[in-house]
């Protein structure tokens, strides 16, 4: 249940209503049946979001991890970054297609879980450790999403959580030159229905820490990843260079939450 959507054209999954007879207005992209791998990483050729994904990773996530959990984590993309650091390695989605891959790639190093991401099927006080990368722009109901992460969470336990930011400098510029409707200084939740007409979702970065904060997370840490996501850049400047830039700009812009990616590193 994943990608950001932004700057590309691939075909999108469906998205169906979320497993469980009380929710029915909350949904899910459904990616089985869909080679999220091939069709968006590879074929797309996205190895500059990859690698600012894997640096903002290895700066947030524990050392050194006993029970960890990637959430919404598909086939294991990012799983060479923790497996190493964890003693026991889960990636949960939904989609039963993605876990397969995950466990072709990865075998027993990874273990698999597949469920509702609004109501997680795990114990309360489970994990020391979790990730959730690329996945709040389908969740509607973050609140719960987010209370769902801190109950399985134990405490004092570290949960790195990467959001899709409405407050970034393209989408100012086009608000400013009425290219867009979309206010990115106000602080709802923006519904990009010309991107996924079921759960594609923008946050502020001042609307989601609230949320967070209601959970009960502490917010330890907070980095701007994906600061120059952008084929014009690409082509002008090559994804080795962007790469270099993107290593120092994680740091310095996060205070002004400039990228369209914003990491947190909670602490429960």
């Amino acid at each position: 249940m994943k990608p950001i959507m932004t700057n590309q054209t691939a075909k999108q999954p469906t998205a169906t209503p979320v497993q469980g007879q009380a929710r029915k207005k909350e949904v899910i992209s459904d990616y089985n049946g869909y080679d999220y791998k091939k069709i968006f990483w590879e074929d797309a050729d996205r190895k500059y979001e990859d690698a600012a994904d894997r640096i903002a990773i290895r700066r947030l996530l524990p050392k050194h991890m006993h029970n960890f959990v990637d959430i919404a984590g598909g086939y294991g993309r990012l799983a060479d970054e923790y497996i190493p650091r964890a003693d026991v390695a889960t990636v949960f989605d939904y989609s039963e297609t993605e876990l397969k891959q995950a466990k072709e790639i990865h075998g027993d190093q990874l273990k698999t879980k597949a469920g509702d991401i609004y109501d997680l099927p795990f114990k309360n006080d489970t994990f020391d450790a979790l990730m959730m990368i690329r996945a709040t722009h389908h969740f509607k109901d973050m609140q719960k999403v987010s209370d769902e992460l801190y109950r399985v969470l134990k405490p004092g336990g570290v949960a790195v959580i990467e959001v899709a930011n409405k407050k970034t400098l393209p989408k100012m510029f086009r608000y400013w030159f009425k290219k867009s409707d979309v206010n990115p200084f106000s602080l709802e939740p923006v519904h990009l229905k010309e991107i996924d007409a079921d759960g594609f979702y923008n946050y502020h970065p001042k609307y989601i820490e609230e949320v967070f904060k209601k959970s009960g997370f502490q917010i330890d840490k907070v980095l701007s990843v994906s600061n120059f996501r952008s084929r014009k850049l690409k082509k002008i400047f090559g994804t080795k260079n962007l790469i270099r830039l993107e290593k120092g700009a994680q740091k310095l812009l996060a205070p002004i939450r400039f990228a369209p990616s914003i990491y947190y590193k909670l602490v429960k």
